[in-house]
């Protein structure tokens, strides 16, 4: 479904993005760059509903702003997956926590190298983390590695 008789936006920039109506329901997210995500309900095959795509972007942005200090002390290629967990509170119709959680092999560090990295990869996502320090205040965030709770 496309309208050509819709205005188009003058204010286009880096960082802009649109969510465009395709159906009841369901919406083709880009950005300026061109690249698409599909949106919709949770029952539409191939789309991410918006809680999803909000996780997705704590999940996505706590691995890139803690990628560099990871790789400084498990390698340029260590492997991660980034979960973020949570559902939406229906009584109030907000998320009101999410809950990231970093795997990583940590096989071959000592404890006390694990206790460091746990340390500095909260400061690291703390300080580099747009999406999480624009939610703080509205959503609990809890971080864990490996199910260990980083520390505060």
């Amino acid at each position: 479904m496309t309208d050509s008789s819709l205005p188009q936006s003058t204010r286009i920039g880096p960082g802009s993005v649109s969510a465009r109506r395709t159906g009841t329901r369901t919406y083709e997210g880009s950005n300026e760059r061109g690249d698409v995500v599909l949106i919709g309900p949770a029952d539409a095959p191939g789309h991410f509903t918006p809680g999803e795509l909000l996780k997705l972007a704590l999940a996505g942005c706590a691995g890139m702003s803690s990628d560099h200090t990871i790789a400084r002390r498990l390698g340029d290629d260590y492997e991660t997956t980034i979960w973020a967990h949570g559902q939406s509170d229906p009584a109030e119709n907000r998320y009101k926590e999410v809950d990231e959680e970093i795997l990583l092999n940590l096989d071959s560090l000592t404890e006390d190298e694990i206790t460091k990295l746990l340390s500095v990869i909260r400061a690291s996502i703390d300080r580099s983390c747009t999406v999480a320090r624009s939610v703080t205040g509205s959503i609990d965030l809890e971080k864990s590695v490996n199910g260990i709770p980083l520390p505060h």
